[in-house]
């Protein structure tokens, strides 16, 4: 356990410090997934707005934002050689304040899910849990190429649809939505993969085994969109198979625009990944959402 060291009014962190070292920018995945999954239930409704209201910041700026403090706190080290401007590694998050606002906003994250019903109490313990599994020793998940990217995906993309569902439905989600969920789940590990192409230079230096570090760029970027691609044709064969065919072509138009932008990508992965995360990417949360669509109003 941390001790709360250097506790003064001249080392508390600034409002906008906090807001930087919970990085909004990546509230969005785990908020969409969520607003995903509550249109799959087609239960949307006056009724079910506040359910759904209190949802997206949980999924959002409650557990997401405490993931990113706990990682940004234990990646200090790693921080300070990638982005030494971050909160932590600059000095305006001093001491333990990092691991503290985590723990926190785990709590505050348990009591709110609370309100959510079962399964929403039993989503967030489990996000909460993996969160702090991948950044925290002794597992510190993320040091593992495969099993990182794979917690990350999980939780941004998969378990927020799921808890949208039941949240709104009460009821465990029919196998058809767990199968697209989890498919779209599958898929988000590539850009996970994506997203380690940043941190290479950190990752090499301090032995976090990442799949860019590993494979290289060339390979690992190929490896992230042979994987986005398969999940999305499995994706669009299920909903060939539940004779939804407008839906399936949809996503096979959002999927080609993927395979252009990837083959520009791939000729210079780690230049260009910051570019396809604006430009391929975008298609593809696309098709999650056109997916929800269908699976819930057609």
């Amino acid at each position: 356990m941390k001790s709360l060291e250097n506790y003064s009014y001249k080392n508390i962190p600034s409002i906008s410090s906090i807001i930087t070292l919970i990085k909004p920018i990546t509230w969005f995945p785990p908020m969409w997934a969520f607003l995903c999954g509550a249109v799959s239930s087609s239960n949307i409704s006056f009724d079910t707005s506040m359910l759904l209201l209190i949802g997206l910041i949980l999924s959002g700026p409650i557990v997401c934002g405490m993931s990113q403090a706990i990682n940004d706190w234990c990646d200090k080290e790693v921080d300070a050689i990638n982005e030494p401007s971050r909160p932590i590694p600059s000095g305006k998050v001093p001491g333990s304040w990092g691991f503290w606002i985590a723990v926190f906003m785990s709590i505050i994250g348990i009591i709110v899910s609370w309100f959510l019903g079962f399964w929403g109490f039993v989503a967030t313990i489990i996000a909460i849990s993996c969160a702090w599994a991948y950044s925290a020793e002794p597992l510190r998940l993320k040091r593992s190429g495969i099993i990182g990217p794979g917690i990350v995906a999980l939780c941004y993309e998969g378990l927020p649809w799921f808890t949208g569902v039941a949240i709104l439905t009460s009821q465990f989600p029919s196998i058809t939505i767990i199968l697209v969920a989890g498919f779209y789940a599958f898929g988000a590990y590539g850009i996970m993969v994506l997203n380690d192409f940043k941190a290479i230079e950190g990752d090499q230096k301090l032995g976090i085994n990442s799949l860019p570090v590993t494979l290289g760029p060339k390979k690992a970027g190929l490896l992230s969109c042979l994987i986005m691609a398969l999940a999305q044709i499995v994706v669009i064969g299920i909903f060939v198979q539940l004779k939804m065919y407008f839906i399936a072509f949809i996503i096979l138009i959002l999927l080609c625009i993927q395979i252009v932008t990837m083959s520009r990508m791939l000729t210079n992965p780690k230049k260009l990944v910051p570019w396809y995360n604006g430009t391929g990417v975008l298609s593809y949360v696309l098709g999650m959402m056109i997916s929800a669509i269908g699976l819930g109003y057609f």
